[in-house]
């Protein structure tokens, strides 16, 4: 079988149609009614998840909590829309400085990533496609993209290098792992 690489366009040059497309579906009454998770491809077609599950709800939330407790002098997010150069990607959760937010504005899909994206694992996602959601994030300027196991067991990677750390250089108290309370 043939390994086929698909070249995706640049950040810059997807993320003009990223936003019209992003602000289409967001004014759609019908698709407001829709529960569960869209996000997008490169061409603005919808890619929908089912509503999470609890437990990764329970993990998002403990994931603001600590992010608002060491992180004060910025904002948390969740399900935070970015334009990326493959559609539009929604962090589970998020944080952005006051600079980055004043650089990001208040729109309703942000341009660029803010400082940490994260990802809470769910049952049916693969490797591979937190892999790109890592490197997607990376390239629309994430300084770090942190990947929740089920377990509560955090991962945390850098723009520089794309390897693991042991710890974020940004929140450097944050724990290895989240305890459900």
């Amino acid at each position: 079988m043939a390994t086929v690489t698909i070249e995706l366009p640049s950040h810059a040059a997807q993320s003009g149609f990223n936003l019209r497309r992003w602000a289409e579906l967001v004014s759609d009454p019908e698709l407001a009614k829709i529960e569960g998770r869209i996000e997008t491809d490169r061409h603005g077609h919808i890619i929908m998840s089912p509503p999470p599950a609890p437990g990764h709800g329970g993990l998002q939330a403990e994931i603001v909590f600590r992010l608002r407790q060491f992180l004060s002098h910025g904002r948390v997010l969740t399900e935070c829309p970015v334009s990326t150069s493959d559609g539009v990607k929604a962090a589970d959760v998020a944080w952005a400085s006051a600079e980055c937010l004043e650089k990001l504005g208040n729109r309703v899909c942000f341009h660029r990533a803010p400082e940490i994206c994260v990802e809470v694992l769910s049952p049916g996602n693969t490797k591979a496609e937190i892999d790109e959601k890592k490197i997607l994030y990376f390239d629309a300027g994430a300084r770090e993209v942190w990947i929740c196991s089920k377990s509560g067991s955090m991962s945390f990677y850098r723009a520089e290098n794309l390897m693991h750390a042991k710890t974020s250089d940004i929140c450097p108290g944050f724990p290895e792992k989240i305890e459900l309370r």
